[in-house]
């Protein structure tokens, strides 16, 4: 079985997440994914590499490259696994954009982020988002749909109600609930914690 992935245009990390969704599915076969970039060429071939699947990459065009990835006696074992166990991950979000450098960069690379999360897997326990971090689970959120599918799938979104009420945010929160600092606090001491801001 040879299955095609088309990811031209799309960006990082879409090629990724879009071969990981197939290989997950892939019980024994061949999987062709089409880049057009180096980037998601390295990042695909990445992925297989950390998934122990064997791969060779085509340069087809000056900018194509097919990384057709192999899957078949691994993917058996990998059938077979017992169930993950449940994450005890807690993602704390304390900004609106990620890192420090243009904030319409940051504001990108926060879209792209949290589209991240919600199409990997294990999903955190929690998300946590306090200062200008809860404009994200407000309404006009550019990330609201993607916050609504991973608290569908039982992710624990909370925002912090006093930042709510210095932005006066608290009638437009579109997703999850208000807490408090000693519940923030319980949270991230309770279990491993990814700081994003």
């Amino acid at each position: 079985m040879i299955k095609k992935i088309d990811a031209r245009g799309q960006a990082c990390p879409k090629p990724v997440i879009m071969t990981k969704k197939e290989l997950d599915n892939l019980i024994e076969g061949v999987i062709t994914t089409i880049v057009d970039n180096e980037v998601a060429k390295e990042n695909v071939s990445k992925l297989a590499s950390s998934m122990g699947l064997e791969f060779d990459v085509e340069q087809t065009k000056e900018d194509e490259y097919l990384i057709n990835i192999k899957k078949g006696a691994i993917s058996v074992k990998e059938a077979d696994a017992p169930l993950e166990v449940p994450s005890k991950e807690t993602i704390a979000i304390g900004s609106n954009k990620m890192g420090s450098g243009e904030e319409e960069l940051g504001k990108i690379l926060m879209k792209s982020f949290i589209f991240t999360v919600k199409e990997t897997s294990p999903q955190p326990a929690n998300i946590l988002f306090y200062n200008s971090g809860v404009y994200l689970t407000c309404e006009d959120s550019p990330v609201i749909d993607d916050l609504k599918a991973l608290a569908e799938n039982g992710v624990e979104i909370l925002s912090c109600g006093t930042c709510l009420d210095y932005y006066n945010l608290k009638d437009k929160l579109a997703v999850g609930g208000i807490s408090n600092m000693y519940t923030i606090y319980e949270k991230m001491k309770e279990s491993n914690t990814i700081n994003i801001g």
